[in-house]
């Protein structure tokens, strides 16, 4: 067992908790982020607003990463895509 193996290891239950973490305080969290993006956009005047906006979604993705919520994780490029259009005639 290599290294790397060896941390994921041991670093698997830390993030199995913060996975139970985000699903039980994911509401709590995103609210947060909310109203301290509105509370630095107050003060800067809305001069950073794009900027400000932009990282509150991508720290709510990763909350709904971390919480495995359904639709947040991306498709994996192993998983085949399911057939577009009408089935095949037989």
């Amino acid at each position: 067992m290599g290294l790397l193996d060896n941390v994921k290891a041991k670093l698997s239950p830390a993030k199995d908790k913060v996975s139970d973490l985000a699903r039980q305080h994911g509401d709590k969290v995103q609210h947060s982020l909310d109203k301290a993006a509105k509370a630095v956009d107050e003060r800067t005047k809305g001069k950073y607003s794009e900027k400000i906006h932009a990282g509150t979604g991508k720290a709510k993705d990763a909350m709904d990463r971390l919480a495995h919520k359904e639709g947040a994780q991306a498709h994996d490029a192993t998983t085949p895509s399911p057939p577009e259009g009408p089935p095949p005639a037989s």
